[in-house]
């Protein structure tokens, strides 16, 4: 579904993508230090920062040339327009900075004007 359009998304993009069905996916969010309210559907790692759900390359890239000393980013929940989530209106959402206290702030605004 949505997490294997996200993956195609990331490699069409040129990323090498390997997936993991990784059970249970709460273990591994609490590993990684994903807070409660950042979760989405899927996980990924990328140069030791965590991505979760579906956040879009552009912020990634400027995830990976800043490296900023945080977690990783997050698209709390499984907004419509995000990479993967291209069914229905797309609407607005933000992809967080996770810090590394597990606070986060907005680090990008995606989708239609409000």
């Amino acid at each position: 579904g949505c997490c294997g359009a996200w993956v195609h998304y990331m490699r069409a993009q040129g990323y090498t993508v390997t997936v993991h069905q990784d059970q249970p996916m709460a273990a591994v969010k609490a590993r990684l230090g994903v807070p409660p309210d950042a979760m989405s559907c899927h996980t990924a790692v990328i140069e030791g920062y965590v991505i979760e759900g579906h956040v879009p390359v552009e912020d990634i890239r400027r995830l990976l040339a800043e490296r900023p000393n945080a977690r990783g980013l997050a698209a709390p929940g499984m907004p419509m327009g995000s990479p993967g989530m291209e069914v229905g209106a797309p609407e607005r959402y933000d992809v967080v900075l996770i810090n590394q206290d597990g606070s986060s702030r907005v680090f990008t605004t995606h989708g239609p004007k409000a």
